[in-house]
């Protein structure tokens, strides 16, 4: 017995690590059980099937890399065989030829191998890169569809995330991954079967180790999981704080808030560089315990094997001879290669498996704005709009309008006016159905806009806005939207209509001036005249200016304003401005306060009732006479 005390060892060392990790495992599942309901608790199965439908349409040529896959696996299970055949016949008398021979099988064996991993990796490549790409579409195009409320809600850095980095980290799942795990998975069982037929008794021995893979392998997961988990919400973190804070960097700067944005900064990077550096551990963990057991079966190799050999007796009723340990030790490197390649494996496995769950939690938000089923599409609107006692509210109770009720002409320009906070903009954005009311009933051209498609309900719609969004490009690429089958002389009479040529002619490239980010190189005026181009050319039937002159200056408003004269007769419009003199010649102003009607008429009549516009007005005319002088 005391023969085989240096295996006993092993065992009882290989024993002692897995109490500890038993018990760091037990003690992980009590802490964590409280922020369970915190926890994202997708399973792994359930990301598996979601993703494996996007592989879906390429499962051919998934058949035919594993195929290919299979040739390539040759080399690991035939190479040990003939190592070990060369051995033994290189310790006795041989004739050189022979031996060329077995050299020139293991070549060629070699070289097969090495051109099916090549056009393996290609294939992979290839078609991952469709399905990475499928997956960045399905994410983009389900945001797209999220109302303002939804969108409100969630920081711009995040969904980037979810655009960009997370697909990224699940691509290894297709290229990588999957592929690998099923090699491994072909290899593993290959090796076994060959080792069972060269020696059971040593084979035998090696499957002692199996369970302790398996072991260590579970309970790591748990480890991984959530050290991943914590990653994939530092990152969002840090990118969501440098999208809002790069964005307002100027009032940063004009604050002199450097330093505290920085510490602000710092904070989340160390967030960030702590969870990297426990998933390193995990990992660092994980890996070499793999490589302990790999050494340890090997060692129980050499001392078994040896012994057997070298006192020429039979271990256990079967010879071994030198050869079998060669192709042994060999088997054994191919057997834990694989679980050891599996610990990398599996670290991006659940960097995957993280990155899919945050992407599902995005794609399985619902819809707030859903087109009813028999909903239509509208070829052209009249612009006739009708409100029937609408009631709607951003937060449940907090009503913004209460009982708001109107009738819009085609064609007609109706004001909306109030203090801030009256509905004033919240009856615009209900008319595009950005949100949904509580109540009531709102009717374009006699129709529930509930029964219009809303896509088709938009189009028909032209918006200004106060804050003026223009994208990275030129001038043109900002007024076209890329519509197609615009002419510079169609995109160029736009700018004429609303007066916006008169700055246009006088930049160095015309249509074809740079833009930078958010517009930046343009004044306020300039980006309003191109928002009015930019409407103008897509003909709308309804237009919607909220605030469209605010914050310019005398001259460029004299300029709006004699663009809105001239738009006046394209279709309906409705403005909501706080200054009256840009609403006085509106057929109908109507008043808003806390989010009710309480008057509506022409100018000279609301100032005829001396009402809430009468003191509007009256209020802002001796502002500007004070101003003035």
């Amino acid at each position: 017995m005391h023969e085989y005390v240096p295996v006993l060892i092993v065992g009882a060392i290989i024993g002692v690590l897995t109490g500890v990790f038993l018990l760091a495992y037990v003690l992980l599942k009590k802490k964590t059980e409280h922020l369970a309901d915190k926890e994202r608790t997708m399973s792994d199965g359930e990301i598996i099937r979601r993703l494996v439908k996007y592989a879906k349409p390429y499962y051919g040529k998934f058949a035919l890399v594993f195929v290919v896959m299979l040739f390539s696996i040759g080399y690991d299970l035939v190479s040990p065989l003939l190592i070990g055949h060369i051995q033994s016949t290189i310790k006795d008398p041989f004739e050189m030829s022979y031996l060329f021979k077995l050299v020139a099988i293991y070549a060629g064996v070699l070289v097969i191998s090495l051109i099916c991993s090549y056009f393996q990796a290609m294939i992979l490549q290839k078609y991952g890169q469709k399905i990475l790409s499928q997956i960045r579409l399905d994410v983009f195009t389900h945001i797209e569809q999220l109302s303002h409320e939804q969108l409100s809600q969630i920081p711009v850095g995040k969904l980037v995330t979810r655009v960009t980095n997370d697909p990224n980290s699940i691509s290894f799942m297709f290229t990588n991954i999957m592929v690998t795990l099923a090699k491994n998975t072909l290899v593993v069982v290959g090796v076994l079967m060959a080792m069972l037929m060269l020696n059971y008794v040593l084979t035998l021995m090696v499957l002692c180790f199996v369970p302790f893979v398996v072991l260590f392998t579970v309970i790591f997961r748990q480890f991984s999981r959530r050290a991943h988990r914590a990653v994939s919400t530092a990152t969002t973190d840090i990118n969501t704080y440098l999208s809002e804070n790069l964005s307002g960097i100027k009032v940063t700067q004009i604050f002199n808030q450097e330093q505290q944005k920085m510490d602000d900064f710092l904070v989340r990077s160390k967030k960030l560089e702590k969870a990297k550096y426990q998933r390193t551990f995990v990992f660092g963990v994980f890996r070499p315990m793999i490589y302990m057991l790999y050494i340890s079966s090997t060692m129980c190799l050499f001392y078994l094997g040896a012994k057997g050999y070298i006192e020429d007796t039979a271990f256990m009723g079967q010879t071994i001879t030198g050869s079998v340990v060669v192709s042994f030790y060999m088997y054994i490197s191919r057997f834990f290669n694989p679980i050891q390649t599996l610990a990398e494996q599996f670290d991006m496995l659940q960097r995957s498996f993280a990155s899919a769950e945050k992407i599902f939690t995005i794609l399985d938000m619902p819809l707030e704005l859903k087109d009813d089923p028999d909903a239509i599409e509208l070829e052209e609107i009249r612009g006739e709009i009708e409100f029937k006692d609408v009631w709607f509210a951003y937060n449940p109770g907090e009503w913004v309008l209460k009982g708001v009720s109107f009738h819009v002409l085609p064609k007609q320009n109706v004001a909306f006016v109030g203090s801030t906070g009256s509905g004033k903009t919240t009856i615009l954005s209900l008319i595009c159905r950005n949100y949904d009311i509580q109540k009531g009933q709102i009717l374009i051209d006699g129709i529930d806009i509930r029964k219009i498609k809303t896509a088709s309900l938009r189009r028909h719609f032209g918006q200004m806005l106060q804050d003026v969004f223009l994208f990275s490009g030129d001038i043109r690429s900002n007024i076209v939207l890329r519509k197609e089958n615009v002419t510079d002389e169609e995109v160029m009479e736009a700018c004429r209509y609303v007066n916006a040529d008169s700055f246009i002619n006088k930049l160095e490239n015309g249509l074809d001036e740079v833009v930078r980010e958010r517009g930046n190189n343009f004044s306020v005026g300039q980006r309003q005249l191109l928002s009015f181009a930019r409407t103008i050319i897509h003909h709308p039937s309804v237009m919607i200016l909220d605030e469209a002159t605010a914050n310019i200056d005398t001259e460029t408003e004299l300029l709006i304003q004699d663009s809105l004269e001239k738009m006046k007769n394209i279709g309906t419009m409705l403005i909501v401005a706080h200054r009256l003199s840009t609403v006085q010649h509106a057929d109908n102003i109507i008043v808003l306060s806390h989010g009710k009607i309480v008057e509506q008429g022409s100018h000279q009549q609301l100032l005829h009732q001396k009402g809430r516009y009468y003191s509007l007005y009256t209020l802002q005319y001796h502002k500007q006479q004070l101003q003035n002088s």
